[in-house]
């Protein structure tokens, strides 16, 4: 109710800007280029995982040393993303993401030629420092260009790449690492990067309506108890669907007793259902103030209990890892709408630490399955982290964030909203 009135509130001023200046005749261009940046950036993250014994081999140091590389990337993305967001908060969003794109590229390219094990963590913490910026800022423009009223959609528009990123690009990136090496893994890459900053070039708006805020602004936004319940509620939530997307393998080999051939499907059908929950996501996000949060959660608690009772039976397991992937990610847009619902005049930021909440979520689903296993309560027990995590996250948004108002757009951020939906 309280979205709806904030919607109605804004709905005015925005129609008066977006009046004011010429829509974009054709925004599928500038979309695609986004869409693929997010892409090339989720191939480098997802794909490191598939090559991380091959580059333990060739740097001479053992796995759990090289997994190292893997934590600089999330927190990168932790704290780099923010730190660079508020670094360039009265940049242009078209030059800021040229700049990230560029970063990317200097990243992958250095990572695939790092002589040794702390230059790739560094090259690698400075890449995921791009991810949640990158995200941030491609947000903002997708609202852009979509119009008022649409921030969910454009979000997930963005995000779309990524998820993407989990069916195609991580299972490719991971073959060319096996068989050219894994220093061809950020060498492909690293191309398809440049293919986006390309395209970034040629199609972002050139306007000053994608101008940045202020600083003072950007770090007003957080103080607000809003901001950091939601990031809460997106750590503890969604970090059911990595205390399932991280154990897999042993689903399918341990527990269903299949040959590890099966994996790679299981990852696929898991990233084909969260690139439709996420496509869904995104249209509920602008239409509902918590359904896609509540829907999202109830349901993915719900296929975690299928998992948990009856997940040894193939039959079983492939539709519920389905099912995580797409409930989940039903979710996430509709956190990014709450998140710049309550710093309208901070849409990047917000766009920042929703990516940077994702990746705690990350750790929290990975710890939680850890601890499970290690309790020896089997190899389907990580499921039960993640109802524990979840069902956490759902009654925090239930009983605080549901009764606290949307912080009103201020009348020099009306250009903001507009861009932020």
């Amino acid at each position: 109710m309280h979205q709806r009135a904030y919607d109605r509130q804004c709905t005015a001023e925005e129609q008066r800007h977006t009046e004011a200046k010429s829509p974009i005749r054709n925004p599928k261009p500038t979309l695609f280029a986004l869409a693929l940046g997010t892409f090339a950036i989720g191939a480098g993250e997802f794909g490191s995982n598939g090559v991380i014994q091959l580059f333990a081999a060739d740097l001479d140091v053992s796995v759990p040393v090289a997994t190292y590389a893997i934590t600089a990337y999330a927190l990168g993305v932790m704290i780099g993303s923010p730190a660079i967001t508020l670094l360039a908060a009265r940049v242009n969003r078209r030059t800021l993401l040229l700049g990230l794109i560029a970063l990317f590229l200097l990243g992958n390219g250095v990572s695939a030629l790092a002589p040794d094990i702390t230059l790739f963590v560094v090259c690698r913490f400075v890449t995921g420092s791009v991810q949640g910026a990158f995200f941030g800022a491609g947000a903002v423009v997708a609202a852009y260009v979509y119009g008022p009223g649409k921030g969910g959609k454009a979000f997930a528009t963005v995000m779309g790449g990524l998820t993407v990123a989990t069916v195609v690009g991580s299972p490719l990136g991971t073959f060319v690492g096996q068989h050219a090496g894994w220093r061809a893994l950020y060498g492909t890459v690293a191309a398809v990067g440049l293919l986006a900053g390309a395209a970034l070039f040629a199609w972002l708006p050139r306007t000053d309506d994608l101008r940045g805020s202020s600083l003072s602004g950007e770090l007003g936004a957080l103080r607000r108890r809003g901001v950091w319940l939601m990031v809460t509620v997106a750590a503890l939530g969604v970090s059911s669907i990595f205390a399932v997307y991280t154990f897999i393998g042993p689903f399918i080999t341990d527990a269903a007793l299949r040959d590890a051939s099966l994996i790679p499907i299981a990852l696929a059908v898991f990233g084909l259902g969260m690139a439709l929950g996420n496509h869904a996501g995104g249209r509920v996000a602008d239409r509902y103030e918590s359904l896609g949060l509540t829907a999202g959660y109830g349901g993915a608690l719900a296929f975690l209990v299928l998992i948990g009772v009856a997940g040894e039976n193939l039959a079983v397991l492939l539709p519920c890892l389905f099912g995580v992937g797409a409930t989940t990610m039903f979710a996430i847009p509709t956190i990014q709408v709450r998140l710049t619902s309550f710093a309208p005049d901070a849409p990047t930021l917000m766009g920042t630490l929703n990516l940077a909440a994702l990746n705690l979520a990350n750790c929290l689903g990975a710890i939680g399955g850890a601890i499970t296993l290690d309790a020896g309560w089997g190899t389907l027990s990580t499921v039960w982290a993640g109802v524990l995590l979840t069902t956490t996250g759902l009654l925090l948004y239930t009983t605080t964030v549901t009764h606290i108002r949307p912080t009103p757009a201020p009348a020099h951020a009306a250009r903001s909203s507009t861009r932020a939906g």
